[in-house]
């Protein structure tokens, strides 16, 4: 298999239009397995699986925007033209990234457990950070809580332990990759630009994807509606299949562009869908209703050039929360030099090719000890691990540092780092 395309599934009828399903972070295809007996029903329905996740190869992907490519690439050689897509959390990021970048291919659209930025870029990369030290397992045991509701979670403990079984077995340097990934989507100012009908569906109880994240994208999407279902946390298709399958069904039935002959006529405007679903076959069941969309607030984009690009870089390696500290505590005296620090530093040193991010860090931490900076030397220890340094790689490098830095210089670094250290990388409980 090419690094190009993605490991993928296809059932239903060779002569049926194409429904693409996409997973989220952490699961394999068959988080969809209960919506594949009603799909094909209608559709030739293909599951494919993001890298290094159920057995697919484990080739890295460095955005959104690769994992979309690479799944067009995939269609490609199938030679499958235009499609529906579904995906759930980061396959939503990847069904968002299409309608964005290949508008053209798609029919129909829906988002379950979305949002157009997830979370922060900090959580995310803290996240990298904890299994770049710990492995898989703090997260595996963690993800039920954040993808069902406590009911669901007691009541099936054989999917509890199948959830937790999946991402043990997910590549962690894939896994941290698509970490990386999420940390950089953000299409919170082209929502404008989608123009594929669009489903959002979110649980009511999603702490990950909150119904504020939906209604923030209906609001931005031009043709959206949006369902809300009652009951359900995150991985929505799987504590509600029936729920879910239906607004899929119902969805795709009345707005997919494209139709097959004695369906509605191409190109017809679909209306917001009207969803009131089969209850789920689920213990406690409540049908889902459908809410109405809230307007959303558009990002302003002031500054341009080595500016935008140093606040990028500055705030993918120094954290958002340290930034904005930063920028909050700056007045006529002190703004103009974090000015220059983000366009120089940040937007003309950093974001030379020279040189690799980790390396750039081993420098920095260098750099800091020899001249005695412990007060800077914190939040680039963070931001080393961030870059991708293990807490081995930051102790050798300050052993290193100690011969030519002197003793005394090293030993207080190593007072910094081990406080560090122990704060980002020890799994939340």
């Amino acid at each position: 298999m090419s690094e190009k395309t993605l490991q993928h599934r296809i059932d239903g009828p060779d002569d049926a239009p194409v429904l693409v399903l996409g997973a989220s972070l952490g699961t394999t295809w068959h988080m969809w397995d209960r919506q594949i007996p009603e799909l094909t029903r209608q559709w030739r329905v293909i599951r494919f699986d993001l890298p290094g996740h159920g057995g697919s190869p484990a080739y890295p992907a460095a955005s959104i925007s690769e994992l979309a490519d690479r799944l067009v690439a995939t269609l490609d050689d199938l030679g499958i033209d235009r499609f529906g897509y579904a995906g759930c959390a980061m396959g939503a990021a990847i069904g968002a990234q299409l309608a964005l970048a290949h508008p053209q291919r798609l029919s129909s659209l829906a988002l379950v457990s979305a949002s157009p930025r997830f979370g922060t870029a900090d959580a995310w990369r803290q996240r990298g950070v904890v299994i770049r030290t710990n492995g898989l397992d703090p997260i595996a045991r963690t993800a039920p809580e954040r993808w069902f509701t406590p009911g669901f979670a007691a009541a099936q403990p054989a999917i509890i332990e199948w959830a937790v079984q999946m991402v043990r077995t997910t590549d962690p340097g894939c896994y941290i990759a698509a970490c990386e990934a999420l940390a950089a989507f953000d299409i919170r100012g082209e929502l404008g630009r989608i123009s594929a009908p669009t489903l959002v569906v979110v649980g009511s109880e999603d702490l990950v994807t909150p119904t504020a994240d939906a209604r923030t994208l209906v609001a931005g999407i031009q043709d959206a509606g949006l369902a809300l279902v009652p009951g359900t946390s995150h991985l929505a298709p799987v504590e509600q299949p029936a729920a879910v399958t239906e607004l899929l069904i119902r969805h795709f039935s009345t707005s997919w562009q494209d139709k097959p002959a004695g369906q509605a006529a191409l190109g017809a405007t679909p209306p917001k869908p009207v969803l009131d679903p089969a209850p789920p076959q689920q213990p406690q069941p409540q049908p889902p209703a459908v809410a109405i969309e809230a307007p959303a607030e558009q990002p302003e984009m002031v500054r341009t050039g080595s500016y935008e690009e140093g606040m990028k870089v500055r705030r993918a390696v120094l954290g958002d929360a340290y930034v904005d500290r930063a920028a909050a505590a700056a007045d006529d005296f002190t703004g103009d030099f974090q000015d220059f620090l983000t366009r120089v530093t940040w937007g003309e040193v950093w974001t030379r090719s020279g040189l690799d991010r980790r390396t750039r860090s081993v420098i920095t931490l260098t750099a800091l000890v020899t001249g005695g900076h412990l007060q800077n030397l914190a939040v680039h220890v963070r931001a080393a691990l961030r870059n991708g340094l293990t807490p081995a790689e930051i102790k050798e490098t300050l052993i290193h540092t100690a011969v030519y830095s002197g003793m005394p210089a090293a030993g207080a670094a190593f007072d910094v780092a081990q406080r560090v250290i122990r704060e980002e990388t020890t799994p939340e409980d």
